[in-house]
C-alpha cells in the first residue's frame, strides 16, 4: 500500500509542478516544449516496454503469451476509442485566439482540451498503478517515473491557454490540478484490480504497456516532430529511453 500510495502522489504531484512551472513560464518555445516532452516519451517508451510489457511475458506459456499480445492491442484500443470521444491531445498546442470570437467561446473550448487531458491520464494512472501492484518496486518506479516526467510539460502547456482565455490564476491552478487528480484515481484504479486476482495481472501489465505505447506513438512523437524539431527531439527521445535503460540495469 506504501508502494501504490507514493505511485499515486508521484504521478499526481508531477502535474502540479509542471503547472506551477506553467505559471512561470507562460510563453513556452515550440522547441523546448518539443526537446523535453521527447525526453518524456523516450523514459515512457523504456517504462511501457521494461516495465510492463516484458515483465507480462515472464513464465508464460504460449497461451499466455497470447494473452498478453492481446492485453497490448486492448489497450491501444481503448486510448483509440477514448482519442474519438473527446479531442486529440496534441491538438492543445494549436488553440488560437481569433478576431471577434467571444471569450467564454475561447474559454470553453480550452476546457474541452483541458477535459481531454484528464480522460487520457486515466489509463496512465491505471498503468503505474498496476505497475505498483506487480510486486517488482524497480518497475514500479520506472513505471511510476516514466509517467510523471511526461506529467510536467502536460501540465505546463495547458496553464498558458487558459490565462489567455481570461480564466483567474485560481481557477486555472484548480483545472490543472484535477487533471492530476484523476491520474491519482487511476492509479488506485489498477492498483486494486491486480490485487483482487494475481490471474488478471499478465493481462493488466500488457494492457497498461500497450496504453501507454499508443500515447507515444499516437500522440507524444508527433507533437514533437510537428514544429521543426525533429532531429532534437529524436535525440532527446534516445537519451531519455537510454536514461531509464541505464537506472534498469544499475538498480533493477
Amino acid at each position: 500500500m506504501v508502494t501504490v500510495l507514493l505511485t499515486a502522489l508521484g504521478v499526481g504531484g508531477a502535474t502540479v509542478v509542471g503547472a506551477l512551472l506553467g505559471f512561470g513560464f507562460k510563453n513556452i518555445t515550440h522547441r523546448f516544449s518539443d526537446i523535453v516532452l521527447a525526453f518524456a516519451a523516450g523514459v515512457m517508451l523504456a517504462a511501457a516496454v521494461v516495465g510492463l510489457i516484458l515483465p507480462s511475458f515472464e513464465g508464460a506459456t504460449p497461451l499466455g503469451f497470447a494473452v498478453s499480445v492481446v492485453g497490448i492491442f486492448c489497450g491501444a484500443a481503448v486510448i483509440n476509442l477514448l482519442d474519438k470521444l473527446v479531442p486529440h491531445l496534441h491538438k492543445l498546442s494549436g488553440i488560437t485566439t481569433q478576431d471577434g470570437e467571444q471569450m467564454q467561446q475561447k474559454r470553453n473550448k480550452i476546457l474541452l482540451f483541458v477535459l481531454a487531458i484528464a480522460i487520457h491520464n486515466l489509463p496512465e494512472g491505471i498503468a503505474a498503478g498496476v505497475g505498483a501492484g506487480a510486486g517488482n518496486p524497480s518497475d514500479a518506479l520506472m513505471v511510476a517515473g516514466g509517467i510523471a516526467l511526461q506529467n510536467i510539460p502536460e501540465g505546463m502547456v495547458i496553464i498558458g491557454p487558459m490565462l489567455a482565455s481570461g480564466m483567474s490564476g485560481r481557477r486555472t491552478l484548480l483545472f490543472a490540478l484535477s487533471t492530476g487528480l484523476v491520474e491519482v484515481v487511476g492509479t488506485f484504479l489498477g492498483y486494486f484490480a491486480v490485487s483482487i486476482s494475481a490471474a488478471v495481472l499478465p493481462f493488466a501489465l500488457a494492457f497498461a504497456g500497450g496504453a501507454m505505447l499508443y500515447v507515444i506513438s499516437d500522440e507524444m512523437i508527433p507533437e514533437t516532430h510537428a514544429h521543426g524539431s525533429e532531429r532534437g527531439a529524436t535525440y532527446a527521445l534516445l537519451v531519455g529511453f537510454c536514461l531509464l535503460l541505464a537506472f534498469d540495469f544499475f538498480i533493477g
